[in-house]
């Protein structure tokens, strides 16, 4: 099918000739330095680069945070960044790591090479990269295993969180390797299988692709044709994201209902200040999906309040948002992560 490409999309490519390159767009930085917005979260911790992990089919990097003195296997939370962003800048405005410390549990990033993307955007838009075992999907499963391998991880706790374009390749991990993961987060992203090139994709972040649930669903089951369980799904998406369309995150739900065979009603409804969130309950009252929908909040990872200051120090905190509620901090809740 042909369409025509609007001159603000196609701002976003990088090239006409190259279009696996996908760009999000964001905003210039200004030509005065800019002060960095002081967080409310705890001061992150220092990751470690692991320079070799085993299979690399997708030639990504593997970072990690494994707090010290923990007795016993722990948790692992896998966290995928967006477009232009770095695990770093990452770490230090979401508090992934400090999370980590205070509650006892190991972090892993892995991350985008510009040789794979010039932006920095994980290529969840290319069926070679998000088959099993193969492309960047491979690489993270390695990541997985070898710090399985290397620390003491409890295998029934590892969980994945990604925003955007992160939030998309954690669609694919969840979709295609769901005998690993207790749950997940898909963050301002979009249902596994939305699109097959650079162009389809640019177009169902605007617009989001229109599928019948039992089709959402029948992309899962191909992908994981003998699963006998799938992970909880947790979905955040803000009403004025205008990078990637809310109607992403309702094929999300929509695909993830399917998937877990629940009717497609409109689930438990939860209010909160700056948002809703609905949830979902498979038949022993088990949560196996939510959608957080976030009010009058753009294109980003919600952290809660901030110190008002300048403008975002780099293009990683420009995706990182002030919000009523912390995303990461309610994860570690929801998954059990907290210490009493």
């Amino acid at each position: 099918m042909n369409f025509k490409v609007p001159s603000r999309l196609r701002r976003l490519l990088v090239d006409s000739v190259e279009l696996p390159q996908l760009k999000f767009p964001m905003t210039r930085p200004h030509s005065q330095p800019a002060r960095r917005r002081v967080s409310t979260q705890l001061v992150p911790q220092r990751l470690t680069e692991v320079l070799w992990f085993g299979r690399n089919p997708g030639d990504l990097r593997m970072l990690e945070y494994v707090p010290p003195g923990v007795e016993g296997p722990m948790p692992l939370v896998v966290v995928l960044h967006g477009c232009h962003q770095n695990a770093e800048d990452f770490d230090r405005a979401s508090g992934w790591t400090a999370l980590a410390r205070q509650h006892g549990f190991a972090v892993l990033y892995a991350v985008q090479k510009p040789s794979n993307n010039a932006n920095l955007c994980f290529n969840w838009f290319r069926p070679s990269l998000v088959t099993r075992d193969r492309g960047e999907l491979g690489s993270i499963r390695e990541m997985i295993d070898f710090s399985r391998q290397l620390h003491k991880i409890d295998s029934t706790k590892i969980f994945v969180m990604g925003l955007s374009a992160g939030g998309a390749m954690a669609s694919a991990l969840l979709a295609t390797y769901p005998e690993l993961f207790a749950a997940g987060a898909i963050i301002g992203g979009l249902p596994f299988g939305a699109a097959r090139d650079a162009m389809s994709a640019l177009d169902v972040m605007k617009r989001a692709a229109a599928r019948p649930a039992d089709k959402w669903a029948e992309l899962v089951r191909e992908a994981s044709p003998d699963a006998p369980r799938f992970p909880a799904i947790s979905i955040w998406h803000g009403t004025d994201d205008d990078v990637v369309s809310f109607g992403n995150a309702e094929a999300s739900v929509a695909q993830w209902l399917a998937v877990h065979e629940r009717p497609q009603t409109k689930g438990r409804l939860r209010l909160f200040e700056g948002g809703e969130r609905r949830e979902w309950r498979n038949d022993y009252g088990d949560k196996v999906l939510e959608l957080v929908t976030l009010n009058d909040f753009g294109h980003g990872l919600p952290i809660g309040p901030v110190v008002e200051g300048r403008e975002p120090a780099n293009d990683t905190e420009r995706f990182i948002l002030p919000a009523a509620i912390s995303a990461p901090a309610e994860l570690v809740r929801s998954w059990g992560l907290a210490k009493v």
